[in-house]
């Protein structure tokens, strides 16, 4: 396994490291299972979050024992103080530890952003926290280019993660950005949410890119972790017939496929777009089908919603048929 250092952390981990949401398919035994298999293999980066349900849970009954050969990575939705101070001793209780490596915003919006970083906001939790031992690094989960970007522009921020794949490599730019101002850069959504089926191909293709910290596929199995090991230890360069497959995979994809530029927002009703087909992909990819529904629910406006008026789709730059595909959400979720 390659190792390297994740930015300004100082943390030395494994170029490849292990996402926990599908954790949340299998049971603390497995789990302990899996974890001992990570440690065999030297992947020694773990990350998770406070609403992956039950994967801090599992993953805490998981590394009894092992603790100390993992840097531990977690997250929360949290925006204010005292939410966010209640999360973080919620996930120390969860994985059984006295200190977490790495705790990031989850996935915030801009506006998200300056709440958290405002007087009373979530900041000064996880400074209060990294002062007292409990954290060691702070960090932030983004899934659009302008939150990618206020991000770097944080002087606390030690780490970006970001969508990052054969489909989604929008964020280049800002990697390479990562890479200059000494960031940390977290590759999540490799096998793009598991629409692109070749995960060793997904994979080779994401290690070509030296500007990654690390890369973190979801796995909940034993057979699931050796391929990937295998896939990401082929350090060769792409074949003619992989950069072939990779541009059909592109066009196969590209038509359909929602990237998360969030360039279709806003919508005129308030429907989280891009969050229905995230959700909508966990529900018919993940096989976390009470995960993906619950977190649907709980959407202010869903894609029943949608009023057909078309704005969106003239947004888009990829030409999504995004009405076409709030119909289909619809359906699915049966609302």
């Amino acid at each position: 396994m390659e190792y390297n250092i994740l930015g300004k952390t100082g943390l030395r981990i494994s170029r490849m490291g292990f996402g926990g949401i599908p954790i949340q398919k299998i049971d603390p035994e497995g789990t302990k299972k899996l974890m001992h298999a990570l440690l065999d293999a030297g992947i020694n980066y773990i990350d998770t979050a406070r609403g992956y349900t039950v994967s801090e849970e599992y993953l805490g009954f998981g590394l009894e024992g092992i603790r100390q050969h993992f840097v531990l990575a977690t997250k929360s939705m949290s925006r204010d103080r005292d939410a966010m101070a209640r999360d973080i001793d919620t996930s120390l209780k969860n994985l059984r530890t006295d200190y977490i490596d790495l705790y990031q915003i989850h996935n915030p919006g801009l506006a998200d952003l300056e709440k958290v970083c405002a007087p009373g906001g979530a900041l000064e939790a996880l400074q209060a926290a990294k002062n007292a031992g409990k954290i060691g690094h702070l960090g932030v989960t983004a899934h659009t280019l302008e939150v990618f970007e206020a991000a770097l522009a944080l002087s606390w921020v030690e780490t970006v993660m970001f969508p990052y794949n054969i489909v989604e490599n929008q964020g280049a730019e800002l990697i390479r950005r990562c890479k200059e101002k000494n960031v940390g850069f977290i590759c999540m959504k490799p096998l793009a949410g598991g629409a692109i089926d070749d995960a060793a191909l997904a994979l080779r293709f994401v290690m070509q890119n030296s500007d990654i910290g690390v890369v973190i596929p979801g796995m909940a199995e034993a057979a699931e972790l050796q391929q990937n090991i295998a896939a990401v230890g082929d350090t060769a360069p792409l074949t003619a017939e992989e950069l072939e497959k990779i541009q059909t995979i592109r066009d196969t994809l590209g038509t359909q496929f929602c990237r998360r530029c969030n360039y279709c927002a806003p919508c005129t009703v308030r429907i989280p777009i891009s969050g229905v087909f995230l959700m909508e992909g966990y529900l018919s990819r993940y096989g976390l089908e009470d995960w993906a529904r619950a977190r649907y629910a709980g959407f202010a406006k869903t894609a029943s919603d949608c009023i057909g008026c078309g704005v969106c789709e003239s947004r888009c730059p990829y030409a999504l048929p995004i009405r076409e595909m709030l119909k289909r959400a619809a359906k699915a979720f049966g609302k």
